[in-house]
């Protein structure tokens, strides 16, 4: 899940080390977008892949430990 862990830490820092805090207003919109494609993921690998399931039950929090 690195490529959604990722942009959740350099999302945020790219306006601001830009110098455009009105850049900062697209990152609420920006997460979310990430978590919808996040879900949707989840739920196509829990659907089409054999042991994702599984795998969801043991592992509680794949993106942020003790968040998501």
């Amino acid at each position: 899940m690195c490529r959604f862990s990722v942009p959740l830490l350099l999302r945020p820092c790219i306006p601001l080390s830009l110098g455009s805090y009105w850049g900062s207003l697209a990152i609420p919109s920006a997460f979310a977008g990430l978590a919808a494609r996040l879900l949707d993921e989840e739920k196509h690998l829990t659907r089409d892949l054999p042991g994702y399931a599984e795998y969801r039950r043991k592992v509680r929090y794949r993106l942020l430990p003790g968040l998501w």
